[in-house]
């Protein structure tokens, strides 16, 4: 078979012959030399164009219709976050492979955080002299370092290393404020977050009128922050259901249930807006799925994971005297603890280390706000006794976490169903529960119960608990090279997942 070339050559030959015969001895021009010529030279062009050049006209002229099917899926474009273009996933460029482009490290965990008018943080806390932020106590100190407060001195070897301070239990919401300004993923778009963060103090706003102020007092900012939010774009996205806050407090003080001046607390958990974000609270309602309870901060705040290192070593070796120990202070009146019982079996113990906040045991203070003086009663005890106070939890908990003592409590409410973000989901690892019930009736000994418990089983849970001590601590908000998840990050990476699964519901139509 002859190629389209040959045929062309051939025809433009016979061209040539027929125009040079004869005719009168004068050559003529010929229309089918013409004809040729221009035959030969588009099918010379074709041949050239389909064969010589790959990827030309011809191949253009030539694809096949482009149908959805042959269109890449959503989830296979990538947006560059740099020029904001989409990109074809390889298999669909040209056969050249492209030179691999760096992984976003923040990919799935940007958050983006308002920034609010002062009035809503920082102005709060530089008003913070006494009866400011707290009705008899100059809150100053306590703000100090980023809500860590002061630094503490050795204090004979109980504060050794660095990253010790004297902090404050409700200081929560400065210190994760701190943190997420120095979060190595913060956006200013907040189409590429995955949650939005707002940085309003609730904890030591409200904490300013709990006691003695009218609700109008008591509400007025706080209405006022949620008008600021609702008004806002990046609420609108969602309605809300991608913000998350934090309010340094427990629950009860913001679920007042009625406007009765009387009544405790404010009603910020309450209102519809509030509800539709995520609130990390001390302390956590069980009638509520949208707000989870975070630890209390505790006096150490480490600098870097060989800061939490040198610590956990130092509480496998120290030695341990006493059984149990309880820091704490009678409820008189209060049904709802078994403090009063845990006090008089302590205090008929030999192997009971009795820390009586504001009284005088064996001619001496002891004073529940002295951080040395509560580390000393938990770093030499096996198990610490965390019975309900006020409420359900008590910091008293972490603490002892941090000093490396089993803590003992009397009702799943104190922690199991609190803290379920930190805390191991199988509770005989790391802890004890006593029955409130049988304390209270005078049917269970505390010693008795701990003693049963066999010396192995102990280093074992001991153990568990030293390991717990990075999952429940504050890093120094100021360092930035932390190395470890603290409980700030385990807080926020259970947020960024609540709210992509809101998304997915979303999308999924529910």
């Amino acid at each position: 078979m002859k190629s389209s070339t040959t045929f062309a050559v051939e025809i433009q030959q016979d061209a040539v012959d027929a125009a040079d015969k004869p005719d009168g001895g004068v050559p003529r021009p010929s229309r089918v030399r013409h004809l040729a010529l221009l035959t030969a030279t588009f099918c010379a062009l074709v041949f050239y164009a389909h064969y010589g050049v790959p990827g030309s006209m011809a191949s253009a002229l030539f694809k096949p219709p482009v149908t959805v099917s042959s269109l890449p899926s959503l989830a296979s474009v990538t947006i560059d976050r740099n020029s904001g273009r989409a990109e074809q996933p390889v298999a669909n460029r040209s056969t050249a492979m492209p030179a691999p482009t760096p992984t976003d490290r923040c990919d799935g965990r940007y958050i983006y955080m308002y920034d609010m008018p002062p009035r809503f943080n920082d102005d709060l806390i530089r008003d913070c002299g006494k009866g400011r932020l707290h009705p008899w106590l100059d809150m100053c100190p306590y703000v100090a370092n980023d809500g860590m407060g002061q630094q503490l001195a050795d204090d004979g070897g109980v504060f050794p290393g660095r990253g010790w301070y004297s902090t404050d239990q409700f200081m929560l919401d400065l210190i994760f404020h701190a943190r997420m300004k120095r979060y190595e993923c913060l956006t200013k778009d907040a189409s590429l977050a995955a949650a939005v963060f707002v940085p309003f103090y609730a904890g030591l706003e409200s904490g300013r009128y709990l006691y003695n102020y009218s609700i109008s007092t008591r509400d007025a900012l706080q209405l006022d922050a949620i008008d600021w939010l609702v008004r806002r774009p990046e609420w609108r996205a969602m309605g809300g259901r991608d913000h998350f806050l934090v309010a340094g407090r427990t629950t009860w003080d913001f679920r007042r249930e009625a406007d009765v001046d009387e009544l405790w607390g404010t009603k910020l958990l309450t209102y519809p807006a509030v509800e539709n974000m995520t609130a990390f609270v001390l302390e956590t309602s069980p009638l509520t799925g949208s707000n989870f309870a975070v630890p209390y901060p505790t006096y150490f705040h480490p600098e870097a994971a060989a800061d939490v290192l040198a610590w956990q070593e130092r509480l496998r070796k120290v030695g341990r005297r006493w059984l149990f120990s309880f820091a704490g202070a009678p409820r008189p009146g209060s049904k709802k603890t078994v403090r009063a019982q845990i006090i008089r079996q302590c205090r008929a113990s030999s192997l009971c280390n009795l820390f009586h906040c504001g009284g005088v045991i064996g001619g001496g203070a002891a004073d529940c706000n002295s951080p040395a003086g509560v580390m000393r009663v938990f770093e030499t005890s096996d198990f610490c006794l965390e019975p309900r106070g006020d409420t359900a939890t008590r910091r008293s908990t972490f603490d002892a976490i941090l000093a490396g003592c089993i803590p003992v409590f009397f009702h799943p409410g104190s922690a199991y169903t609190q803290y379920t973000l930190h805390f191991p989901r199988d509770h005989g690892r790391y802890s004890v529960l006593i029955p409130h019930a049988g304390v209270a009736a005078g049917n269970v000994s505390i010693e008795e119960t701990l003693r049963k418990i066999p010396p192995e089983e102990v280093r074992r849970m001991r153990e568990e608990v030293v390991r717990l001590i990075p999952r429940v601590v504050y890093a120094d908000p100021r360092s930035r090279r932390v190395g470890f998840r603290d409980a700030f990050d385990v807080a926020l990476e259970a947020v960024i997942g609540r709210v992509a699964k809101r998304r997915r519901g979303e999308a999924a139509g529910r």
